[in-house]
């Protein structure tokens, strides 16, 4: 279950329900998806069910969608003391939503991405494994943090379960002159 758990935050990266219609709206997903490209670390913890309490931190790296279309490949790991997971996920652009999967998807260990919407500087993801529906919300809050909420569905709320911070990892090279 642990694993399981965390592998609803891997995509961490990514999308809230909008009405923006037509080109518009794929040209600002795609904007999105770019503004979100990048190195992104930061810690995490699950907030609700058997483990509860558990703080991890992930390291992951983000590109666009080849091709055009608005999404994000992600890569990298998430760490628990010693113990890492790697992460990875596809979101693809399809009509007017999203498909794509954490890890290998529900069919395996990780999870399907079947709907999705980006509006304004968020993108809402339903996520889905077997019986298990959620979402997860990733909101950009400046050029360079972003905060992630992986939610499940009990009944009729959704109960949020796992919450990240990311930081977006810059250069730190200093670049000056030489006298």
């Amino acid at each position: 279950m642990y694993p399981r758990c965390i592998s609803l935050f891997a995509g961490i990266v990514l999308a809230a329900t909008g009405a923006v219609s037509g080109a518009s709206a794929a040209s600002n997903d795609k904007q999105f998806f770019q503004s979100v490209a990048g190195s992104w670390k930061g810690p995490g913890e699950i907030v609700a069910g058997k483990y509860k309490g558990t703080k991890f931190t992930c390291n992951l790296t983000g590109e666009p969608q080849d091709g055009g279309k608005a999404g994000l490949k992600l890569e990298g790991t998430c760490r628990v003391g010693v113990f890492s997971q790697p992460m990875t996920a596809i979101i693809s652009q399809a009509g007017s939503s999203y498909k794509g999967k954490f890890l290998d998807g529900a069919s395996g260990k990780g999870l399907d991405v079947i709907s999705g919407a980006v509006n304004g500087n968020k993108v809402v993801l339903g996520i889905n494994r077997a019986k298990l529906n959620g979402a997860m919300i990733a909101r950009l809050e400046n050029d360079n943090a972003m905060k992630v909420t992986i939610s499940v569905k009990v009944e009729d709320r959704m109960i949020p379960v796992i919450g990240v911070t990311l930081n977006r990892q810059l250069d730190d090279m200093k670049v000056g002159s030489i006298e």
